[in-house]
This record gives structure tokens, sequence and C-alpha cells, in this order.
């Protein structure tokens, strides 16, 4: 008898845990869950707080997709005007599909994203953001964080799960840097160098912080003539230069970024203005034939400017 009240008893049990275990799994109306849920986290952008997904698989990050391969990631369209895009990134991105740069809506629905990131407020077009919200959860970088390369990647390490890896990344970039640098100071000493963008008929001047300007310059150590030293404080837009300004230009070294199908390539270096700067009568004249790279802040692009630049002065 005494068994087999033991036997009811431990029937009971079982039955409590297994009506517990079931009403668990049962949401307020009744309604079973499953652990399939897609996992989130809370974060704060340029908006204030953001609930994102913990692992999204489907990002869009328009002009954001250096930090995403750099990461091992994959976006779910990239960047693109017309049929321009980040050339550099090719060799991943190669078969991933174009999106206009301006995210435009209808193919934004198309592309399914996960999650929708911008560099910044200003990139989002025509004050859309709410629509966005509404095909995906969206996360807007704040100005400083997206100009910050390297703080620009840890906040994509956080959003997409691989904050370690973009710990190892930022730390074997400066590593590669610190190298760099020691072989160019004994290659060319304090001897100074420039790079100027040529894109159609204009010339830009890269100020000393301005994408692999900021590179040369900060990253290497390389001295900046005294004209770059002159030029005002980099803002957002890029301010030309005309082509007569650049007679003051006083490089050792010169970096021309730019296609080689460029008519303002062809009229610099026909001009005697060209001819008589300080770099090309010692023979110290660069062309960069991929401007896409130079003209970008991101780890892969930076790396990549940093081996044609230690390439070129060291040669």
């Amino acid at each position: 008898m005494r068994s087999q009240k033991k036997y009811i008893g431990a029937i009971a049990a079982l039955l409590s845990i297994l009506l517990l275990a079931s009403a668990c799994g049962k949401n307020e109306n009744g309604a079973e869950e499953t652990n399939n849920a897609p996992k989130q986290i809370t974060i704060t952008d340029a908006n204030g707080k953001v609930t994102i997904p913990s692992e999204p698989k489907r990002i869009l990050a328009p002009y954001l997709e250096d930090s995403l391969v750099a990461l091992d990631v994959t976006p779910a369209a990239q960047w693109s005007i017309g049929t321009t895009v980040l050339e550099y990134l090719q060799s991943d991105l190669q078969d991933v599909p174009k999106i206009g740069w301006d995210l435009p809506l209808e193919q934004t629905i198309k592309a399914q994203p996960d999650l929708i990131i911008f560099s910044s407020a200003g990139s989002i077009q025509n004050g859309q953001y709410e629509e966005y919200k509404k095909i995906a959860p969206t996360y807007v970088y704040k100005d400083q964080d997206s100009a910050d390369w390297k703080k620009q990647l840890e906040i994509m390490g956080k959003i997409t799960g691989k904050e370690k890896l973009a710990t190892e990344k930022i730390a074997q970039y400066e590593e590669k840097t610190k190298n760099a640098s020691e072989k160019i100071k004994k290659a060319i000493g304090e001897e100074t160098a420039a790079l100027i963008w040529i894109a159609g008929d204009k010339y830009y001047l890269f100020e000393n912080t301005r994408f692999a300007a900021n590179v040369l310059y900060n990253d290497l150590g390389v001295s900046q003539p005294e004209m770059v030293q002159k030029l005002p404080k980099a803002e957002a837009a890029w301010q030309p230069i005309s082509l007569e300004s650049l007679s003051g230009l006083d490089a050792d070294h010169l970096f021309l970024v730019s296609k080689p199908e460029e008519p303002g390539l062809s009229k610099l270096e026909q001009s005697n203005i060209y001819k008589g700067l300080p770099s090309v009568k010692k023979g110290h004249v660069y062309k960069m034939d991929d401007p896409s790279h130079w003209t970008i802040n991101g780890l892969i692009a930076n790396e990549l400017s940093i081996d044609r630049i230690e390439e070129s002065l060291t040669k």
C-alpha cells in the first residue's frame, strides 16, 4: 500500500512538472511559443535607443560595406551610383546586387533586409527614416562615430555580434601601420608628400585629415608640405582647387589619385605648372589608378592605401 502511494505521488509530481513546462511554453493567450524567435539587442544610435536583431542575416549599409567585409559579413546589396561601385571591394562583392546610393524605398523593400544601417542622419534621403523603420529595424550612426573608422568598425562589430574580431582587426592594423611607418621613415626621412584627387576636370588637394591623407600623415607619420599645412580644416564637402593654385605645391613626393581617362589628368600633366613642381622634377610622382579606396574611411581601404604608399615611397 505504501509503495502504491509512493508510485501515485511520483506520477502526480511528474504531471505537475509537465503541466508547468507546458504552461511556460505558452504565452498569455495560450499560443505556443518556440525558441526560434529571433533574438534582439537594444543599443543607442543617433536617434536614441533602437532594438535590432542580435544576429542580422541581411544587412543594408550603403557606403559602410568596408566595415562589413572586414568582419566577414556580406551585405544584402551594395552601394552604387549607376554602374559605379566601391571597386576595391569587388573581389568580395562582385556577385552582390547593387542598390542605389540613396536607398530608394522600392529597391530597399526588394532587398528584404532584416537590418538597415545609415552612416549618419544626413545620409537618409528625403527625411524617410520612418519609412525605412517600417521595412526593417534601422540603425543610424552618430556623425562622430561614422567619421572615425575604428569606432565605426567597433560599432559594426557590436551590431553583427563580432566585437572580438573587430578588436583583433584594429590591433592588426596598428601593427601594420607601425611597420610601414618605420620603413617609410628610413627611406625618405623628413621629405614631404601630398595627394591630389582628380575627378573630371576638377582637382582636390587632400587636407591632412581627409581619408587617405589621414593615413599618410597621421598613421604613417609622413611630413606635410607647407601648402597642405595651410589648407582650411576639412569640411564634409570637398572644395576643388584651381590648376594655377597647384603651382605652390612644394611636396617632395606626389600621389595622383585618378582614373586614367579623367580629362583633368592629361590637362595637368601637359601644363607648365605641373612640370615645374618639385616632385615632378625629382621623378617622385605616383599614379594611383583606382581612386575608390583613397576617398573613403575604412579598414580595408586604409590597408590598401598603406600598401600603395609604402610601395611607392620605399622602392
